[in-house]
């Protein structure tokens, strides 16, 4: 599946990271699709990002949902195009998709629980950004 696109640039690492908590539910909502696209558009670290590569990277990720061994693959790749300092970032931004809707679904914390994994994020410092963007996406 990965053949057409045999590695990620650390930007690309970040939009997949995002794609697969909202791919994660089997609901692609459009609130996580926009927060997706506010990240890209707004965000420092994608400053110089090719914002045409998101397609291709959803397409990869969902595919990847489909294979049995897919997870494993795409968090390979993940963790070889992503430098470490930005472990954190990508799980802030995942957060951030997550909680987009107002509510996290089971398939996103099974997924925010996995990327914490993979990633290596503390429990102190994964709580503090899952705090955040809670209170970033409250409504009145």
């Amino acid at each position: 599946m990965t053949a057409e696109l045999p590695s990620l640039s650390p930007c690309d690492a970040l939009v997949a990271v995002m794609v697969a908590v909202s791919a994660s539910d089997e609901t692609m909502r459009t609130s996580e699709l926009v927060a997706i696209q506010r990240n890209v558009d707004h965000a420092p670290v994608f400053a110089e990002y090719d914002v045409d590569r998101i397609r291709a990277i959803s397409q990869t990720v969902i595919s990847l949902f489909e294979d049995e061994d897919g997870i494993d693959a795409l968090f390979g790749l993940i963790r070889d195009a992503l430098p470490e300092k930005l472990y954190e970032t990508a799980y802030a931004l995942a957060c951030d998709v997550g909680a987009a809707d107002g509510r996290l679904y089971e398939g996103e914390i099974v997924m925010l629980a996995e990327i914490r994994h993979q990633l290596n994020i503390s429990r102190l410092h994964a709580a503090a950004i899952e705090l955040s963007a809670q209170v970033r996406h409250r409504v009145l």
